[in-house]
């Protein structure tokens, strides 16, 4: 078969949940990936289901997939782990910014609580003394999340639809041009992260690479997702390079390291001054970690359009191509909500957000 309800280029977290939700639909679904299922940018990710509240459609977005992923709690291999966030004020001045921050989350459903510093070293005593407080948000998850886009693939492919473990060489009219010269037909979908540019060259993506490290099995001594106040600013923002405090525990008793972000670096290649950098700044915060084994180092690249927000949505000038792309450091807890967004509205539904801001149309202004 070579003509489908809807072919999705790219199998990382974001293309695997728009796939399994149009199979899911009813659509007789193609997906065209070269490499291994979730081995991008999504398995260089880590794996955090937060509310980021700093863009307000972000934040819906962000709430309305978090809502989906509660359906994975219970799925052993997605290695979820309700281990709560824990935001970490290192001054007087970050933990005033705290009610602020808990009050725009609870205007979103999200509960979260200010905590004083007697509580901080309660809940987490390996903390480096003499921070001011932070904030809790007991309900939010880490995940595995290669695991989690092979999961999606397998329920689509269970409800009938195909693999094409193939590179797609040209979005076309009606279909998509392979690089064996072979063509599929029917609406595209093309979610290919940083790799965006290549097919649909209009839509402006840039590569923002990030570093992890994972430590050999320490349990208990981190116990939830770990972030500082100022995590945001360095998320959001145009510095070439910025590192910001972020670990979190696995469930298999490792220690996950983040958080690194540099523009114009055009290799995977491991930087070790970039990674020391990371470390110290999460040293700040736990020094203990200075004394733990790090077993693995590895690299990926963040897709993040001009504007901070994804393409989610139908390119103009082009009849039945859509994309989902261009998520930053977001796309593991948007991913199913972004599903959701574009398939609705290729259904000719009204997606259950407001959708505006996403729309691709705006590269085209």
């Amino acid at each position: 078969m070579t003509s489908y309800d809807l072919i999705v280029v790219g199998a990382g977290i974001v293309g695997a949940a728009c796939a399994e939700y149009a199979s899911a639909e009813g659509l007789r679904v193609a997906v065209v990936e070269p490499g291994t299922i979730g081995g991008g940018a999504t398995a260089a990710a880590m794996g955090h289901l937060v509310a980021m509240d700093d863009h307000p459609d972000e934040f819906a977005l962000s709430t309305y997939s978090l809502a989906l992923w509660e359906r994975f709690a219970d799925l052993p291999q997605a290695e979820f782990s309700r281990c709560g966030t824990l935001w970490v004020a290192s001054t007087d001045d970050e933990l005033a910014r705290i009610p602020g921050k808990v009050a725009r989350l609870a205007a979103g459903g999200v509960q979260a609580a200010l905590i004083d510093a007697a509580e901080l070293y309660e809940r987490e005593p390996a903390l480096a003394p003499g921070l001011a407080g932070g904030m809790r948000v007991a309900t939010e998850a880490v995940v595995f999340p290669p695991a989690v886009a092979r999961h999606l693939i397998d329920d689509a492919l269970r409800r009938g639809a195909r693999l094409h473990v193939q590179s797609v060489l040209r979005v076309e009219r009606g279909g998509v041009t392979l690089r064996d010269g072979s063509r599929l037909h029917g609406p595209v979908l093309v979610a290919t992260g940083g790799y965006l540019p290549r097919l649909l060259p209009d839509l402006p993506v840039r590569g923002r690479k990030g570093h992890l490290v994972i430590t050999d099995r320490y349990p208990a001594i981190v116990h939830h997702q770990l972030l500082e106040m100022g995590y945001a600013d360095s998320a959001h923002g145009a510095d070439v390079s910025s590192v910001a405090f972020n670990v979190q525990p696995r469930p298999t008793g490792q220690i996950l390291i983040g958080s690194s972000r540099e523009y114009d670096a055009h290799d995977g290649d491991v930087s070790m001054p970039m990674v020391r950098r990371m470390l110290e700044r999460s040293f700040r915060f736990l020094p203990g970690l200075r004394d733990l084994n790090a077993i693995r180092v590895w690299t990926g690249f963040r897709p993040v359009t001009p504007d901070g927000l994804p393409y989610l949505g139908r390119v103009p000038g082009m009849r039945d191509t859509w994309v989902a792309a261009g998520h930053e450091g977001l796309g593991v807890t948007t991913s199913l909500g972004s599903a959701r967004v574009v398939v609705d509205q290729l259904l000719g539904r009204v997606p259950a957000i407001d959708a505006r801001a996403f729309d691709p149309a705006r590269a085209f202004a």
